[in-house]
């Protein structure tokens, strides 16, 4: 079985392995960081720890989050340390069999596709798996 952090962005059901997430929170006061890449929405100041915050919405080319809507950070470890995604909400963490792993699927076009490892087909929609170490990636942003 696989644990997934499952979290909402625009139409899209997303999840990362749940044990690359070290919490996740409500949005936070972000700092603007001068001529970073779009994707880079700032940087939030967590107990003392500076961490990039990253727009996942901009990384799946997808219209900014409408004015006055909150979002939601994920923070996950990598390997050069922690890196939060801004998500439209969240929702559960949950197991997955292995064996129902399956590639990104053809119909799936965009920006964001290059982001995926590949799906799950549950009761009532599509869960996609983020490769957050891309996502990540500061040479793809």
């Amino acid at each position: 079985m696989e644990q997934l952090c499952t979290f909402y962005l625009d139409s899209y059901f997303l999840a990362v392995d749940a044990l690359r997430v070290q919490e996740v929170l409500r949005q936070q006061p972000l700092t603007e960081v001068p001529l970073a890449p779009p994707a880079v929405k700032g940087l939030m100041n967590l107990r003392g720890q500076i961490v990039p915050v990253l727009d996942l919405r901009h990384r799946f080319g997808f219209a900014p989050l409408p004015a006055g809507k909150k979002s939601f950070n994920v923070l996950l470890r990598g390997s050069d340390g922690m890196v939060s995604f801004l998500v439209d909400r969240v929702a559960d963490v949950i197991e997955v069999p292995f064996e129902d792993f399956e590639p990104v699927p053809e119909t799936l076009q965009g920006e964001g596709r290059r982001l995926l490892r590949g799906a799950y087909k549950l009761d009532r929609r599509l869960l996609l798996v983020l490769d957050a170490d891309r996502a990540m990636d500061a040479s793809e942003l």
